[in-house]
Protein backbone atom coordinates (compact mmCIF):
# COMPACT_ATOMS: atom_id res chain seq x y z
CA UNK A 1 0.00 0.00 0.00
CA UNK A 2 1.03 3.83 -0.45
CA UNK A 3 2.58 5.36 2.26
CA UNK A 4 1.35 9.07 2.87
CA UNK A 5 2.23 11.85 5.59
CA UNK A 6 -0.80 13.95 6.30
CA UNK A 7 -0.88 17.92 8.49
CA UNK A 8 -3.62 18.91 10.19
CA UNK A 9 -4.49 22.05 11.78
CA UNK A 10 -7.07 22.42 13.99
CA UNK A 11 -8.76 25.53 15.49
CA UNK A 12 -7.22 27.06 18.81
CA UNK A 13 -9.60 27.14 20.67
CA UNK A 14 -9.65 23.62 21.55
CA UNK A 15 -8.29 21.53 24.08
CA UNK A 16 -5.12 19.66 24.10
CA UNK A 17 -7.14 16.10 24.95
CA UNK A 18 -10.13 17.22 21.87
CA UNK A 19 -6.77 18.06 19.51
CA UNK A 20 -5.44 14.15 20.34
CA UNK A 21 -9.21 12.97 20.46
CA UNK A 22 -9.38 14.17 16.42
CA UNK A 23 -6.26 12.23 15.86
CA UNK A 24 -7.61 9.12 17.09
CA UNK A 25 -11.30 9.90 15.21
CA UNK A 26 -9.21 10.20 12.53
CA UNK A 27 -6.89 6.82 12.56
CA UNK A 28 -10.27 4.72 13.43
CA UNK A 29 -11.38 6.40 9.81
CA UNK A 30 -8.15 5.11 8.07
CA UNK A 31 -8.15 1.47 9.93
CA UNK A 32 -12.35 0.90 8.98
CA UNK A 33 -11.45 1.86 4.90
CA UNK A 34 -8.64 -0.80 5.08
CA UNK A 35 -5.53 1.70 6.12
CA UNK A 36 -3.07 1.84 8.94
CA UNK A 37 -1.83 4.87 10.98
CA UNK A 38 1.92 4.15 11.53
CA UNK A 39 2.72 6.93 13.54
CA UNK A 40 1.31 10.33 14.64
CA UNK A 41 2.86 13.27 16.67
CA UNK A 42 0.75 16.07 18.18
CA UNK A 43 2.94 19.55 17.81
CA UNK A 44 0.99 21.68 19.86
CA UNK A 45 -0.30 25.20 19.64
CA UNK A 46 1.23 27.30 17.25
CA UNK A 47 1.18 30.75 15.26
CA UNK A 48 0.08 30.91 11.68
CA UNK A 49 1.36 32.72 9.03
CA UNK A 50 -1.77 34.75 8.46
CA UNK A 51 -5.86 34.06 9.80
CA UNK A 52 -7.61 30.90 8.64
CA UNK A 53 -11.42 31.61 9.75
CA UNK A 54 -10.91 34.30 12.19
CA UNK A 55 -7.84 32.48 13.67
CA UNK A 56 -4.41 33.55 14.43
CA UNK A 57 -2.82 29.80 16.14
CA UNK A 58 -4.16 26.45 15.45
CA UNK A 59 -3.43 22.77 16.56
CA UNK A 60 -0.81 20.96 14.56
CA UNK A 61 -1.00 17.23 14.18
CA UNK A 62 1.17 15.10 11.98
CA UNK A 63 0.23 11.86 10.59
CA UNK A 64 1.80 8.68 9.22
CA UNK A 65 -0.14 6.18 7.35
CA UNK A 66 0.14 3.14 5.08
CA UNK A 67 -3.28 3.31 3.50
CA UNK A 68 -5.19 2.94 -0.35
CA UNK A 69 -5.89 6.03 -1.46
CA UNK A 70 -9.57 5.38 -1.32
CA UNK A 71 -8.96 5.26 2.50
CA UNK A 72 -6.98 8.71 2.28
CA UNK A 73 -9.63 10.28 0.42
CA UNK A 74 -12.67 9.02 2.72
CA UNK A 75 -10.19 10.52 5.43
CA UNK A 76 -9.39 13.79 3.77
CA UNK A 77 -13.44 14.04 2.85
CA UNK A 78 -14.40 13.57 6.92
CA UNK A 79 -11.53 16.41 7.71
CA UNK A 80 -12.61 19.20 5.07
CA UNK A 81 -16.64 18.72 6.53
CA UNK A 82 -15.35 18.27 10.39
CA UNK A 83 -15.57 21.71 12.09
CA UNK A 84 -13.32 21.80 14.10
CA UNK A 85 -10.55 21.33 11.21
CA UNK A 86 -9.07 24.71 9.23
CA UNK A 87 -6.41 23.13 6.93
CA UNK A 88 -4.91 19.26 5.77
CA UNK A 89 -2.39 18.57 4.07
CA UNK A 90 -1.34 15.27 2.41
CA UNK A 91 1.77 14.17 0.66
CA UNK A 92 2.91 10.83 -0.90
CA UNK A 93 5.97 9.51 -0.03
CA UNK A 94 8.23 6.80 -0.89
CA UNK A 95 9.54 5.82 2.57
CA UNK A 96 8.34 7.12 6.45
CA UNK A 97 11.49 8.35 8.22
CA UNK A 98 12.61 7.09 11.33
CA UNK A 99 12.42 9.07 14.22
CA UNK A 100 10.78 11.91 15.45
CA UNK A 101 9.94 14.84 12.63
CA UNK A 102 11.80 18.21 12.34
CA UNK A 103 9.43 19.90 14.24
CA UNK A 104 9.51 17.91 16.87
CA UNK A 105 13.76 18.00 16.87
CA UNK A 106 13.28 21.51 17.44
CA UNK A 107 11.24 21.39 20.59
CA UNK A 108 14.22 19.03 21.83
CA UNK A 109 16.47 21.53 20.66
CA UNK A 110 14.63 24.56 22.55
CA UNK A 111 14.78 22.99 25.73
CA UNK A 112 18.39 22.04 25.79
CA UNK A 113 18.87 25.87 25.18
CA UNK A 114 18.23 26.85 28.56
CA UNK A 115 18.31 30.64 29.31
CA UNK A 116 19.03 33.21 26.90
CA UNK A 117 22.30 34.10 28.83
CA UNK A 118 24.51 36.98 27.13
CA UNK A 119 22.94 38.64 24.45
CA UNK A 120 26.45 39.75 23.12
CA UNK A 121 28.68 43.08 22.55
CA UNK A 122 26.52 46.38 23.00
CA UNK A 123 29.33 48.67 22.68
CA UNK A 124 29.35 51.46 25.49
CA UNK A 125 25.52 51.20 25.90
CA UNK A 126 25.86 48.81 28.46
CA UNK A 127 22.20 47.04 29.24
CA UNK A 128 20.99 51.06 29.37
CA UNK A 129 19.64 50.53 25.69
CA UNK A 130 19.85 54.33 25.33
CA UNK A 131 22.27 56.40 22.70
CA UNK A 132 24.15 58.24 25.44
CA UNK A 133 25.63 61.38 25.61
CA UNK A 134 24.72 63.43 22.26
CA UNK A 135 26.96 66.68 23.27
CA UNK A 136 25.76 70.03 23.39
CA UNK A 137 22.80 71.29 21.55
CA UNK A 138 23.85 74.93 21.41
CA UNK A 139 22.50 78.14 22.13
CA UNK A 140 18.85 78.27 21.11
CA UNK A 141 18.89 82.12 19.60
CA UNK A 142 21.76 80.58 17.53
CA UNK A 143 19.04 78.19 16.02
CA UNK A 144 16.61 80.66 15.15
CA UNK A 145 18.93 83.00 13.07
CA UNK A 146 20.15 79.84 10.88
CA UNK A 147 15.84 79.42 10.12
CA UNK A 148 15.69 83.01 8.97
CA UNK A 149 18.66 82.84 6.72
CA UNK A 150 16.90 79.52 4.94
Amino acid sequence: MPLYEHVMIARQDLSSAQAEGLIEHFGAVLTDNGGTLVEHEYWGVKTMAYKINKNRKGHYAFLKTDAPSSAVQEMERLMRLHDDVMRVLTIKVDAHEEGPSVQMQKRDERSDRGDRGDRGDRGDRGDRGDRGDRGDRGDRADRGERRERR
